[in-house]
């Protein structure tokens, strides 16, 4: 098989089509970086590594930039990954593949398309959260029904731990610096809990039986249609022993 003019023809056909069908872009690229990387990872396995250098040198000469070693690379390994069982989320461009190809865990690559789709999130959001561990941060059972694909409710989305942005060094030493600490930031707060959650009121009053009570702070998802109670602590909350 000549595997250097299948992967030029691929590439030629990729570019016809991002110029001539603007909706279908990203889906093309998919598509044509797998079929590529496919191509040079057969190629590899025939004529030895050193095969790759050579149709880049080749590719680059002929079709122009875009196509050097560490590119034909990638897409020798965005290849090998969706092979592993990562999905092909049409929803996701080449970018955010991209910043998939480093990380190991076939079931993070997962977790981190799952909610690239469901967010909706750019390249540089979803770069953030693979910085921020976003997956390490997830509860056991998640990451269970992850894998076993089965539904994920809410309660699995929520992270253990959730990280409080603590800019100013300040000494968390009561619920009230802690509330501060969140509302001085309350974006990425939201952000840590997950999607769809928008901030309602802090101290929130609420009245039981012939008490008033106050909420930390309130909260509504959107998503789910419920609204959210918030109750800080800074030190283990522990629960009543009722005693008969």
């Amino acid at each position: 098989m000549n595997y250097y003019k299948k992967i030029k023809n691929e590439l030629i056909n990729n570019e016809i089509t991002k110029r001539i069908k603007d909706y279908s872009k990203n889906r093309s690229d998919l598509t044509t970086y797998y079929n590529v990387g496919k191509l040079l990872s057969e190629a590899g396995k025939h004529y030895g590594e050193s095969i790759i250098k050579e149709y880049s040198k080749k590719l680059t000469k002929e079709l122009g930039k875009g196509y050097g070693l560490s590119n034909l690379k990638r897409m020798r390994q965005f290849y090998r990954m969706i092979e592993k069982g990562a999905p092909l989320g049409h929803q996701l461009t080449w970018s955010h593949y991209r910043e998939l190809l480093p990380i190991k865990d076939i079931n993070e690559i997962k977790y981190y398309i799952y909610i690239s789709e469901e967010q909706n999130l750019t390249r540089d959001e979803l770069k953030c959260k693979i910085k921020s561990d976003d997956y390490k941060q997830l509860p056991i059972e998640f990451k269970s029904k992850l894998i076993s694909k089965e539904q994920v409710k809410i309660k699995y989305l929520i992270k253990n731990p959730i990280v409080i942005k603590n800019n100013n060094n300040k000494e968390i030493i009561s619920e009230k610096i802690l509330q501060q600490l969140i509302l001085e930031d309350l974006p990425s707060f939201l952000d840590e809990l997950g999607n769809g959650f928008s901030f309602i009121k802090n101290e929130y009053k609420i009245k039981i039986g012939n008490s008033y009570n106050y909420i930390d702070l309130l909260l509504y998802n959107y998503e789910y249609n419920c609204f959210v109670v918030v109750e800080l602590k800074v030190t283990e909350l522990k629960k009543n022993i009722l005693v008969k």
